[in-house]
């Protein structure tokens, strides 16, 4: 699009997470009026920490906000995969995105503080929460909760895996619940029982539970990740010391003791949900992204580099594209191929064996058959 029709566009973003913002950064760069809002008072991220891979940090270079994401995380040289009891599975480096080389492991908190704190003043208004959308074609008329409308020129869906866009306007098929729930905790690096060592990201695999140990020395931490088998879909279900315990039964003696240590009101206790593809992403004025228009589960860590991904191919294809509508199209057809088969991956888990030994007859419906093999991590 051409320069003044950029300046003139009005851009409304649904959404203050990790795609939101970085849309908000990448679009505002473009020199368009963007406004972002947030149903949350205020913004806060627990649990855990993730690991920002090459290409995510190359957006960060190319928008100018490299330093300030470098500058609360800790670079990674390479991931390594093992067995419960530490036998060697498979050691590679992180995939290269021209210069940048290395993924950046940062706290949750950190990463979304760092992403909002490159924002303009003004830009994030929290405490909105959208009821409902018009799309009028050209444009699309927002009421919020409180009595509050807003008209734009282009609405960006970055509501995450509840999306309310989406819901309205694309899909009423709500998420998948994976049979899997997670167990998040930061715990001090002086309590890791000797397993940071250095800043690379290392994941355990046993008889349905995975461990991701994921070091934030720059903050004398590690983020301790269990994610184990259970056929309860509550969002946030209730778990005792002795349930997590039996998770980890039969792992490395260290991380088994980092469980027993942990104190239960810290975890983080999530079942673990995604979404089924959804067909089209836009309108001729509204787009979905991130975790609105693909959540996909944790087990390949592409959530957060996604979003950013689509954060920084929506602002290419508005720069490159003749108007909203093309740019919307041009944006679906590079990005949604990529995330589709990333939904598709991240839903491979144990196999078929394992996963019946744990909870016989109870086989999540998102786990592939026997015969097909979990996939490597995608070097996206």
């Amino acid at each position: 699009m051409k320069a003044e029709d950029l300046k003139n566009l009005r851009i409304a973003i649904i959404g203050a997470g990790y795609g939101g913002a970085a849309a908000a950064k990448a679009l505002s760069l473009l020199g368009a009026t963007v406004n972002v809002y947030e149903q949350a008072s205020r913004m806060r991220e627990v649990g855990a920490g993730i690991g920002l891979r090459p290409a995510t940090m190359s957006r960060f270079r190319q928008w100018g906000i490299f330093e300030a994401i470098a500058a609360v995380s800790s670079p990674s040289d390479y991931f390594e995969i093992l067995s419960a009891t530490g036998h060697p599975i498979m050691k590679d480096t992180w995939p290269e995105d021209g210069d940048q080389k290395q993924t950046h492991l940062i706290h949750r908190g950190d990463f979304i503080e760092a992403l909002l704190g490159v924002l303009p003043e003004g830009m994030v208004h929290l405490g909105l929460k959208l009821e409902s959308i018009t799309d009028n074609g050209d444009s699309s008329v927002l009421a919020f909760a409180d009595g509050t409308t807003v008209e734009a020129d282009l609405v960006v869906g970055a509501d995450g895996i509840k999306s309310v866009v989406r819901e309205q306007l694309f899909s009423a098929a709500g998420p998948v619940f994976s049979g899997e729930h997670a167990y998040r905790a930061v715990i001090s690096a002086d309590d890791s029982h000797g397993m940071v060592v250095d800043d690379n990201l290392r994941m355990y695999i046993g008889k349905g539970t995975k461990v991701y140990l994921l070091p934030l020395r720059h903050r004398n931490q590690m983020s301790f990740d269990i994610t184990a088998l259970n056929p309860d879909g509550t969002w946030a279900p209730a778990i005792t010391k002795e349930d997590l315990l039996a998770t980890v039964e039969g792992f490395d003696d260290r991380i088994v003791s980092i469980a027993r240590g942990l104190d239960m009101d810290s975890v983080n206790v999530r079942a673990v949900y995604d979404i089924n593809p959804v067909d089209t992403w836009h309108t001729d004025s509204v787009v979905l992204m991130g975790d609105a228009a693909h959540s996909m589960l944790h087990h390949q860590g592409q959530g957060a580099n996604s979003a950013i991904e689509d954060a920084g191919a929506l602002a290419d294809a508005l720069a490159q594209a003749g108007s909203v509508k093309e740019a919307l199209a041009r944006f679906q057809a590079i990005r949604k191929p990529v995330t589709d088969e990333l939904q598709r991956i991240s839903r491979q888990g144990w196999s078929e064996e394992e996963v019946n030994d744990v909870f016989p007859g109870q086989k999540p419906a998102s786990q592939k058959p026997a015969s097909q093999a979990p996939a490597e991590p995608v070097k996206a």
